[in-house]
């Protein structure tokens, strides 16, 4: 029999900066009901799904850029979505802006968290790699400052046990880059969850503003072909205070086909029916094992200056 299991990406709309932790949680709430009422077992919601996006915009005042993240998870705004969840026996993968007192060290990580059926957290991913820059660009239409705001992820690329499946998670940038498939794929992964907040316009490379969702969907099929595992995309879509972000949450099959795919830039649940087995035609076929060669691949591994 094939291992079957009903995934949605719960896709977003814009949040305005003036709403709160529960507005957003109740449009979270609700699409998780929504899932519930389609028979999905999984709910991938978006990168930073808690909160506007503000990496892109310029904070001086440390306490307001640290009120749009979270200490722990669950907390006391955040514990009605871990019930609801666990009500409705439906599980989730959140992303969100993590904040850790490490002694006197204060870290700031933007992450995602995988929770089961019951509403536990079984998974945590910390983001690699982090896009933009650290310093105000003021003739820019917004900021890309997530390297201002972050620093890289420090748990690497896990493959977790849940859902009765091989389950890894990578967000926004990450699924540009291949090596993120690939350190997934090589542990056995059978499905990647992500969510992520991509502009439209690219204010230092303007010329890739037209290519914005062949790439965004170029990266997602190559990944799941090239690694035989499903990808699952969940978007904040929409114009967020003034940056115009693209939609496209999908589902793309190992076959690197997109099988369900949104419609809109609002709030928005694109389900499928994943048959996990069908990784193994990929796996052990088209990319099988044997057929690697890492001794020749070492060069991807080393420092080389660009």
């Amino acid at each position: 029999m094939s291992r079957l299991l009903a995934i949605a990406a719960a896709q977003l709309g814009p949040i305005p900066r003036t709403s709160s932790r529960g507005e957003v949680l109740s449009r979270l709430i609700e699409l998780l009901r929504q899932a519930a009422n389609r028979n999905c077992q999984l709910v991938v919601f978006p990168e930073c799904a808690l909160t506007p996006f503000f990496p892109h915009w310029w904070i001086d005042d440390q306490a307001e850029i640290d009120s749009y993240f979270e200490t722990e998870l669950p907390n006391p705004e955040t514990q009605p979505l871990f019930d609801e969840a666990a009500r409705l026996k439906v599980g989730f993968c959140l992303g969100y802006a993590e904040l850790v007192c490490d002694g006197e060290q204060t870290r700031r990580f933007n992450s995602t968290v995988l929770v089961e059926r019951d509403g536990r957290i079984v998974g945590h991913y910390r983001k690699v790699h982090l896009p933009g820059h650290c310093e105000h660009r003021p003739g820019n239409p917004f900021q890309n400052l997530e390297r201002r705001y972050f620093e890289p992820g420090d748990l690497g690329f896990r493959v977790f046990s849940a859902f009765g499946a091989k389950v890894g998670m990578l967000i926004c940038n990450d699924r540009r880059w291949p090596e993120s498939y690939r350190m997934l794929g090589l542990q056995g992964c059978e499905l990647v969850l992500m969510g992520y907040n991509t502009p439209r316009h690219y204010p230092e490379y303007p010329e890739t503003d037209r290519l914005a969702d062949f790439h965004h969907r170029l990266s997602l099929q190559a990944g799941a072909y090239q690694n035989g595992m499903w990808v699952v995309a969940a978007a904040k879509a929409g114009n967020e205070e003034g940056v115009d972000q693209i939609g496209g949450s999908m589902i793309v099959a190992p076959s690197g086909e997109v099988v369900a795919e949104s419609t809109t830039l609002r709030d928005e649940l694109v389900v499928h029916q994943c048959d996990l087995d069908a990784c193994q035609t990929y796996k052990q076929g088209v990319f099988n094992p044997r057929s690697r060669h890492p001794e020749h691949y070492g060069m991807i591994t080393q420092n080389i200056e660009q």
